[in-house]
């Protein structure tokens, strides 16, 4: 695809990000709107304060950046992020390598032009008992291909099999709608790239997850981005609600600030994204906003 056509494509993705920013943020703080059971009934409902972000480019220019919208503190969730971001720009001699190597490029040190926009969310929620999420969407593009990525996966300290099927039925059934064969892919893959080497074990109970999506179709792939984004809502606010005002315990809580040092663990030393946006000289508070407000070690 030439670069003139490509320039349209990369504003409906950044326009579709924004919208699915704003449908999910309007969800979740009628989440905080209806929680009114609890120990946290008398605490005011949660708002996202939202603050720009920028990417600091190496010779001052235009870099790009986004949005950083975070609650803390609410009825329903302890602490959430939803980002969306677009940042451009040249890749680094690191970068240029990291990605030729997994996309088996060439001529990447000729025209390191990049561009990327998505969509990054995270939420560590108040009762141990409701499961903690993460869900993304992106695309990115150099001169030499472009692609897109995302997913959502599950991460409870307290697992509930119900949730747990939940959960991937809706994704199955957004995914089956491009056909069979996604779903058992993207499980897959999920299941992979979410385990924790060093831990012997999943950060959760799994989702979806592609990387370096391209069949050469941008309308389809595209199709099917905005199909794994539709489906976090329906996914994940039934396992918020059926969980939500259950009771807990001291024992409860300290499982669930241990299992978020497992999550710290991953954020910090294996994603991808995390890598990336600390690479390139996007906002930090924004790149880590995905770690938890407390933690716990044994």
């Amino acid at each position: 695809m030439v670069e003139g056509a490509m320039e349209t494509q990369k504003a409906q993705a950044t326009a579709w990000f924004k919208t699915l920013r704003d449908e999910i943020v309007a969800a979740f703080e009628s989440l905080e709107d209806s929680q009114t059971t609890g120990p946290f009934g008398d605490v005011p409902a949660g708002r996202f304060d939202v603050s720009e972000t920028t990417r600091a480019s190496d010779d001052g220019s235009d870099a790009g950046g986004g949005l950083m919208s975070v609650m803390r503190g609410g009825r329903v969730f302890e602490k959430v992020g939803v980002n969306i971001s677009t940042v451009y720009g040249t890749l680094g001699p690191r970068a240029q390598t990291a990605m030729a190597a997994r996309k088996g490029l060439s001529g990447m040190a000729d025209d390191p032009r990049f561009w990327a926009s998505g969509i990054s969310l995270v939420a560590h929620m108040q009762n141990p008992h409701t499961p903690a999420v993460h869900m993304n969407t992106r695309m990115f593009w150099t001169p030499h291909a472009w692609w897109f990525g995302g997913g959502s996966d599950l991460n409870p300290c307290i697992e509930y099999p119900a949730d747990t099927a939940h959960f991937h039925a809706v994704q199955k059934a957004h995914l089956d709608l491009h056909g069979g064969a996604h779903y058992p892919r993207f499980k897959d893959w999920a299941d992979e790239y979410f385990f924790i080497p060093h831990r012997g074990r999943a950060r959760g109970v799994g989702g979806i997850f592609m990387d370096d999506y391209c069949t050469g179709d941008w309308a389809a792939d595209f199709a099917l981005t905005q199909d794994i984004g539709r489906a976090f809502l329906p996914a994940f606010v039934p396992c918020v609600e059926g969980r939500r005002d259950l009771e807990w315990s001291e024992a409860d809580k300290d499982a669930q600030l241990i299992h978020r040092g497992l999550y710290a663990e991953y954020n910090l030393v294996y994603d991808r994204g995390t890598k990336f946006g600390l690479e390139t000289g996007h906002d930090a508070n924004a790149v880590l906003m995905s770690l938890p407000p407390m933690a716990k070690w044994v």
